[in-house]
């Protein structure tokens, strides 16, 4: 008589959920979480629980990475319209009667706090997507126009509470979706042009359009110091310009080689604001150096690399889609980030993924990490 032997039942269950799983996503996004908890223990340890707080909120997202990772895409794709809807509905109701904060209108009672603009970072990719799964192999002009129409709702209101950080964020979701659904070059040449051109003439004209009194069309008051502060943070060097000015001293500070893990000298006598949330990558560059940045900027190349080959091989036009502009998100989130923090872009307030410390923003990340694996088990089971 033969013998059979069969696995336990919950190591079985446990093989069933873990099958598909991508290693190497897992894994980057792994090491950047380590390196997170090292740079918040060096620059949080004197902020109370900072560094335990943080700790739980990346568990948190992996938490969440590892549920939505065992979400087939289709069944993400039914709740495009509802997630994107009820955003866009808790965006007007905090243009109606939103909670202010320091100047800005960005938060929701409902019972508890919450706000609604993070909603939009995984709600707008998820509707263009399926937006354009609907619409394949027969697309024409006016869907694009439509699915603009889509995108602008939201970024305004966003814009408007004023939250910039998160409304280029979410405007850089939907612009992604509607490159990769195949919009004309003709379409994309003449913004990118007219926007060359008019950091040119900023730049030209910046001792007269930066000049005390002058307004700027369209643009709120904070918003043109902070451009102009960019332009010449030594302006206001003890004020608007301190953040940047602070910045890149740290990060010039760290040479080749940094000054040592807790040795920076920036970061432990306070002269960097914001050291564990948005200047971070201030206080990382101080203690580990050039060497470390470019580490730390392989680890997201690699992951933005395996991101987009995930949608390349995507199951259907909905997968490509939202995988493609899920890991350009993350792209824009690293980038802005280290921008402000080294002075080449305004400060707007992006956290740098897996890095800064956030609740919100960190579940954000676990979702969207989440989608990028879930198309990727697709794709195994599909191919299985």
């Amino acid at each position: 008589m033969a013998l059979s032997f069969e696995k336990p039942y919950l190591l079985r269950q446990f093989t069933h959920v873990l099958r598909g799983f991508d290693g190497q996503l897992t894994l980057a996004v792994g090491l950047l979480a380590v390196a997170g908890l090292i740079t918040m223990f060096g620059s949080g340890y004197a902020s109370g629980t900072r560094f335990w707080d943080h700790a739980r909120n990346l568990a948190l997202a992996f938490c969440i990475m590892f549920v939505v990772a065992q979400i087939p895409p289709q069944r993400l794709m039914t709740l495009a319209v509802p997630i994107y809807t009820v955003g866009l509905a808790l965006l007007v109701g905090v243009a109606l009667f939103g909670l202010t904060k320091n100047g800005a209108r960005r938060w929701l009672n409902i019972g508890i706090v919450i706000q609604p603009s993070e909603i939009m970072k995984i709600g707008m990719p998820l509707m263009l997507a399926w937006w354009f799964q609907k619409r394949e192999g027969q697309l024409r002009p006016l869907d694009f126009l439509a699915a603009t129409v889509l995108l602008v709702m939201p970024v305004a209101l966003i814009a408007n509470q004023p939250d910039m950080g998160t409304a280029i964020l979410v405007m850089a979701a939907g612009i992604y979706v509607l490159y990769f659904a195949g919009l004309s070059w003709k379409w994309i040449i003449p913004p990118v042009v007219i926007g060359v051109v008019g950091v040119a003439l900023l730049v030209l004209f910046e001792p007269t359009l930066c000049a005390d009194g002058v307004k700027w069309p369209l643009f709120r008051e904070y918003q043109r110091q902070r451009v102009c502060t960019l332009l010449d943070p030594w302006r206001d060097p003890l004020g608007k310009g301190f953040h940047i000015i602070q910045g890149m001293i740290a990060i010039g500070s760290g040479g080749f080689f940094g000054k040592g893990f807790m040795q920076g000298t920036q970061t432990h006598l306070d002269f960097i604001p914001e050291r564990t949330t948005d200047f971070i990558f201030a206080a990382y560059g101080e203690e580990f150096g050039l060497l470390g940045n470019l580490c730390l900027i392989a680890g997201f190349v690699f992951l933005v690399f395996r991101g987009l080959a995930i949608a390349m091989e995507g199951p259907t036009l909905f997968a490509r889609l939202l995988a493609g502009s899920v890991t350009l998100i993350f792209f824009t989130y690293a980038f802005v980030n280290m921008g402000m923090v080294s002075g080449i872009l305004p400060v707007v307030g992006v956290p740098l993924p897996f890095i800064s410390y956030g609740g919100t923003a960190m579940v954000t990340l676990g979702f969207g990490m989440g989608i990028l694996l879930s198309i990727a088990k697709a794709k195994q089971l599909v191919q299985s």
